[in-house]
């Protein structure tokens, strides 16, 4: 057990990193409170002073003071007069987490054996967990600290934290939504794509795949059938082959999804219109109308995922929703690519019937997202943070995505990249015999990261050949260099610039 004056075992206990994202105060609440749990430090034994304690973690004094006093009012420390900071009897009076035995090999639960669903068998994501720590991050759906608006986002979250404000989130709201941010999803958001809903035809989500697992889990059942793009959104293929649906492979040219070969008998038709995942293209203005028209005749619901919408486009297209006059396109919006993706928050548009019976389902599932994410993010819209964002990010990326294509062009030729304007990623196919995993392994002991191609189709023999690049993450200046990387990680010696 530490003793008072073993600075070095107490400096061991309280280790702090300036490049933590939490406050020095907070380290050190959070190294004590560790300790006290793990019953590190005994009920008899004062901790270190405050200037003691700060001069052996190299802060301020006042720091360790805020964090001791803090520690006193949660009831983990007790301040005694003239002795100085104990642990709090009463804390350690709770017994302390027992350790887990090692499991009885010949008894232990297989819980794939009694799983109903096989979420664990559907195709992994990919894994770009340290995306940020490489030098040319061509990855897609992350975003660039550097574009980030800390400042704003900042603000809104101290005006959610206003004592009126908080009073307004802070209860349970059970199946509904902050009418804040359903007041300004319907007034900023939707206009943009051309879609005018009423408040009960919205309801919010925690992102587009949320959205995507409710409507399956609602509408969806064993043998539904499902019309998709192919290559189309992996995710959401999984999503609705675990609800037990039937997936449709459907082709998809330089006009969007091939119309005349979804089936007749689709029950479903799922849709990334605006920016075709993961080729980028649009949905051509005359397939758009086909699609509405099928659907009526073959009575089929349009899921439209507004994939990488959010962004200026120099020539926008509307919203498939917008020219829904039947009711049979339900929309699913998301913030991730303007925002954040951690935020998590997404929104799907439908008739308020359907809107009305997807409240009452998640309800049961998570009742409501987050109500202080909910009004944080209704005050960065109503204060026109989002829409200065959504400038900033669309002249950003637009420059970037020119300079990707630029870059392809000279230093990898015989890459064939989509010629599609918008959008956060650039969708290539190299020359027959390409094996782009291997190209993707062989980039990445460059720190060069890339997305191979063949997880975007549903065929048993998956096309090796593309890859996918992301702008959204890399620096400007980076790009170019990056491809160098690429084409040198690909076999060929790049040209001179």
């Amino acid at each position: 057990m530490p003793q008072r004056n073993d600075t070095a075992i107490w400096s061991g206990l309280f280790r702090i990193s300036a490049e933590s994202g939490q406050t020095l105060q907070a380290q050190i609440r959070q190294a004590i409170v560790a300790a006290i749990l793990d019953r590190q430090i005994a009920a008899s034994m004062p901790l270190p002073s405050c200037r003691i304690l700060a001069e052996k973690l190299g802060v301020a004094r006042g720091t360790v003071v805020l964090a001791f006093q803090q520690l006193v009012d949660q009831g983990f420390l007790v301040a005694r007069e003239r002795r100085g900071h104990f642990v709090n009897p009463d804390v350690l009076a709770t017994p302390a987490k027992p350790h887990q035995k090692a499991p009885d090999q010949a008894n232990e639960i297989d819980w794939k054996a009694r799983r109903q669903i096989a979420a664990s068998d559907m195709p992994p994501p990919a894994k770009h967990e340290n995306w940020i720590k490489s030098s040319y991050p061509f990855v897609y759906g992350q975003f660039d600290p550097a574009l980030f608006p800390t400042a704003e986002w900042r603000e809104c979250n101290r005006m959610a934290l206003a004592v009126l404000e908080i009073r307004n989130w802070a209860s349970d709201m059970v199946d509904r939504d902050d009418p804040l941010l359903i007041e300004q999803i319907q007034a900023r958001l939707l206009p943009r794509r051309g879609i005018f809903a009423n408040p009960d035809e919205i309801i919010v989500t925690l992102g587009a795949q949320n959205a995507l697992y409710m409507l399956a889990t609602l509408l969806m059942t064993k043998g539904s059938k499902v019309a998709m793009e192919d290559p189309g959104y992996p995710d959401a293929r999984s999503i609705f082959r675990l609800a037990g649906a039937d997936i449709q492979p459907v082709p998809v040219d330089q006009s969007g999804i091939v119309t005349a070969s979804i089936p007749n008998d689709s029950g479903f038709v799922f849709v990334t219109p605006s920016h075709h995942c993961p080729t980028m293209v649009p949905l051509s203005a005359e397939r758009r109308q086909d699609l509405l028209a099928r659907a009526n005749r073959h009575n089929q619901i349009i899921i439209e995922d507004g994939y990488d919408s959010q962004l200026l486009d120099e020539a926008p297209q509307q919203a498939l929703k917008s020219l829904d006059r039947s009711g049979r396109v339900v929309y699913v919006g998301s913030m991730s690519k303007t925002l954040a993706p951690g935020l998590r928050l997404g929104y799907i548009v439908a008739s308020a019937g359907l809107i009305s019976e997807l409240r009452a389902l998640r309800r049961f599932m998570l009742r409501h997202p987050p109500a202080n994410n909910q009004r944080a993010v209704a005050l960065f819209l109503s204060l026109g943070h989002h829409e200065a964002l959504v400038r900033r990010l669309s002249s950003a990326f637009d420059e970037r995505r020119k300079r990707l294509v630029h870059a392809i062009s000279a230093f990898l030729p015989e890459w064939r990249s989509t010629d599609s304007a918008g959008g956060t990623s650039l969708w290539l196919e190299g020359p027959r015999g390409t094996d782009a995993r291997g190209l993707a392994e062989a980039a990445a002991s460059r720190s060069v990261i890339i997305e191979p191609g063949d997880r975007f189709f549903d065929r048993t023999e998956k096309p090796s050949r593309f890859m996918r690049l992301g702008i959204s993450s890399i620096a400007l200046q980076h790009i170019e260099p990056g491809i160098r990387e690429l084409a040198t990680a690909a076999g060929r010696r790049p040209a001179a610039a």
